[in-house]
């Protein structure tokens, strides 16, 4: 293969979500200036396309929402389904939902502020929440003691599908009987 198909093939890789053709080309021009253009990535595409579908391989390249993405072929789905149900129990807790709620709403807050609201110890919550990079410190309280002041992340963002914090629904669309909830067990 040539150093542009394997850029290509490494761009497409590495990305979290389908590239597009567009992107694809943005990036080697800069990297290669102008003489690269989009004829050239969509032949290399096919090319790898079709190298992938001879190829003994657990994945194939496809074109997914616009952009193309290395997907799991579908023979393997038993096996990928079984770690991604594995993956799946590593969920937030109701306490960790609970403080992350309490830090996307009232960020900058410190654990004193969300132990406040939440009548109980969030030391736990607070500690997993950093682990999954879903909050972060974000500076230090002017308060006694100078208290660390946590905060929502991009990743927060990622994880909930939206991009900024304008998208949460604001506790005012909470009906006051669902605000009476939090923080109680709810019987279903």
């Amino acid at each position: 293969m040539e150093k542009i198909e394997l850029e290509i093939e490494a761009l497409i890789f590495c990305a979290k979500t389908p590239i597009s053709v567009d992107q694809l080309l943005k990036c080697l021009i800069e990297v290669h200036g102008p003489a690269i253009v989009e004829d050239d990535i969509k032949n290399t595409i096919e090319k790898l396309i079709k190298t992938y579908k001879k190829r003994q391989s657990s994945f194939e390249l496809c074109k997914v929402g616009g952009g193309y993405q290395f997907l799991t072929k579908s023979e393997f789905q038993e096996t990928v389904a079984v770690h991604l149900k594995q993956e799946s129990k590593k969920r937030l807790s109701r306490s960790a939902i609970e403080t992350l709620a309490i830090v996307a709403y009232k960020q900058p807050v410190t654990k004193t502020e969300i132990e406040l609201i939440r009548g109980v110890s969030c030391d736990y919550s607070v500690r997993k929440l950093l682990d999954k990079e879903l909050i972060e410190i974000v500076g230090k309280s002017d308060a006694i003691g100078r208290p660390m002041l946590y905060g929502t992340t991009p990743t927060f963002l990622e994880y909930f599908g939206i991009n900024d914090l304008s998208e949460l629904p604001s506790p005012k669309e909470f009906s006051e009987e669902e605000k009476n909830k939090i923080g109680k067990e709810i019987d279903s």
